[in-house]
């Protein structure tokens, strides 16, 4: 009996969207379950109070490869990307204050140049640091992944050991010594390889998840630049779906899968949680790796030993909550330059990470099972740029904090301890908005708990799993297993868990199917 689908994807998300895209480009017939009312995994865009929309989990767009974006033709389905500017604000308790402006180094420099001029004479060589490492690694993207011994001999080839030493060895704490002396401009340069990640600044590995945050080219082709969805981060996935449908995929949502069946030691379809079998010659899962093989898969069909090398090994604690709100105006800062409207400040990304020291006691509360006390925050407003998420004059934003463990000690997230987060929080921000207590119109908050409840992020880690280096590359998700080929036959990862990891770059998803076309062209 003919297969009535050449592969069925589990998780309507971006990746799997993108891997049901390039299959139907080759001409299989395709079938996407979603377990949510509507597609979009952890990007989407949803109403919190009447009029105001925001980017529920993911929140800001640098990493889509622009090869996806052009290949399914993204915008003429209505994808638009605003690049911030300025792209950072960070504010400082003493009232001094910082502004970077991506893709602007003289312009970034003068405001580097206000607290060392040391420090501004070495931004030239530390920017000069990341292009030389995007360049190595980001030909590896598209492609299974290489092994670290594969990279370290591309990096040493180059000329650039000691560039590959500083990426994968070091702390970040380290690294920043390397080139500045100001201890401002190592706050403001830290938080990014820190995002999600359980680290802190003095942990070797972090800045290979800098570099992961600095190497997207979605907005004008040029390295390192950031900025908003038009619509929020449900546009991507939305624009991904119709994209989809016209090229023949079949869609459904509120289609939980129970299981992945198994017949003749090979995956041959799915059980939905109603009971109802669909059969296909492929499965892609967009799960996170520990749901998919240990959840989705009977456990006879893997291998002993691979199931205790990813449940021991595989690491998907969460460190992030995520803090949503409608606002009745927008913050105005203490420290902001008095001649610099509140639109301009808020419109890039505004940190509250004044020191590494104050990320390290914040990472140290965390490692004890307790909630920050005085948390990392990364703030995106984006109605300014796009007032359409908003009523007129009214504004949204999100809170993007560290460090928040999963498993909290003596508490659980349901006894109250959520709300009083989200407290601890905006009484945080209030020290440098004093405005703040009086705007918020509503609040949406979301644990590391409510991010696994919510959109399947086992331990609510963002990216299916650490993206640190020893999560990486041929060893993510388990070393043996990271061509997007899994231990059962016929069932392959295309989600974040799978290489080059998290973020909405569409990458995994590309790569996984271009696997999977080839396997099925085989027979």
């Amino acid at each position: 009996m003919t297969q009535p689908y050449d592969a069925i994807i589990i998780g309507g998300g971006h990746n799997g969207l993108v891997a049901a895209c390039y299959l139907a480009k080759a001409g299989r017939r395709v079938l996407v379950l979603e377990r949510y009312h509507t597609v979009g995994g952890a990007a989407i865009t949803e109403e919190i109070h009447p009029g105001f929309h925001v980017s529920v989990a993911s929140y800001s767009m640098s990493l889509m490869r622009p090869e996806i974006i052009a290949e399914l033709r993204l915008p003429e389905y209505g994808f638009a990307v605003y690049p911030k500017t300025p792209s950072y604000f960070m504010p400082f308790p003493d009232g001094e204050h910082i502004l970077l402006y991506a893709g602007d180094r003289e312009r970034t420099k003068r405001e580097i140049a206000r607290f060392s001029a040391h420090d501004a004479a070495a931004y030239d060589a530390w920017e000069d640091f990341w292009d030389r490492c995007c360049d190595i690694i980001e030909p590896t993207l598209m492609q299974p992944p290489i092994s670290h011994a594969e990279l370290a001999q591309r990096f040493g080839d180059a000329g650039y050991s000691d560039d590959w030493r500083r990426l994968m060895l070091l702390s970040m704490g380290d690294l920043l010594g390397e080139f500045f002396e100001s201890e401002y401009i190592k706050a403001i340069m830290v938080p990014q390889s820190l995002i999600s990640t359980m680290a802190g600044p003095a942990t070797p590995g972090a800045p290979y998840v800098f570099l992961v945050h600095a190497i997207g080219r979605a907005i004008q082709g040029r390295r390192g630049i950031w900025g908003y969805v038009r619509g929020g981060m449900g546009t991507v996935t939305r624009t991904l779906a119709a994209a989809a449908t016209d090229l023949g995929v079949e869609i459904r949502t509120s289609a939980p899968v129970a299981q992945v069946l198994v017949e003749h030691g090979a995956a041959a379809g799915v059980i939905l949680e109603n009971g109802t079998t669909i059969r296909s010659r492929t499965v892609l899962s967009n799960a996170e790796p520990k749901r998919t093989f240990l959840g989705l898969c009977p456990e006879s069909a893997l291998p002993e030993d691979f199931r205790t090398r990813l449940e021991r090994n595989w690491r998907t604690g969460g460190t992030v909550y995520k803090l949503n709100l409608a606002l009745a105006e927008l913050l105005r800062y203490r420290a902001a330059p008095p001649d610099l409207p509140a639109e301009v400040v808020s419109a890039g990304t505004i940190d509250i990470a004044p020191t590494l020291g104050y990320l390290e006691r914040a990472w140290d509360d965390f490692k004890r099972g307790e909630p920050s006390r005085e948390p990392f925050i990364e703030i995106f407003s984006q109605s300014p740029t796009d007032p359409t998420l908003a009523p007129p004059g009214k504004h949204v934003m999100s809170c993007f904090c560290q460090y928040f463990p999963y498993e909290v000690a003596g508490r659980s997230w349901d006894d109250g301890l959520r709300e009083e987060i989200a407290d601890r929080i905006l009484a945080k921000l209030a020290e440098y908005a004093p405005n703040i207590t009086n705007a918020v119109i509503a609040r949406q908050m979301l644990s590391p708990l409510d991010l696994e409840r919510r959109f399947g992020l086992t331990g609510g880690n963002i990216f299916h799993g650490e993206i640190t280096p020893d999560q990486s590359f041929n060893l993510r998700p388990v070393s043996g297993f990271a061509d997007y080929r899994t231990p059962l036959a016929g069932l392959y990862l295309c989600g974040s868990g799978a290489h080059p990891g998290g973020g909405v770059t569409g990458i995994p998803g590309y790569n996984c199917a271009q696997v999977v076309i080839g396997d099925l062209a085989r027979g």
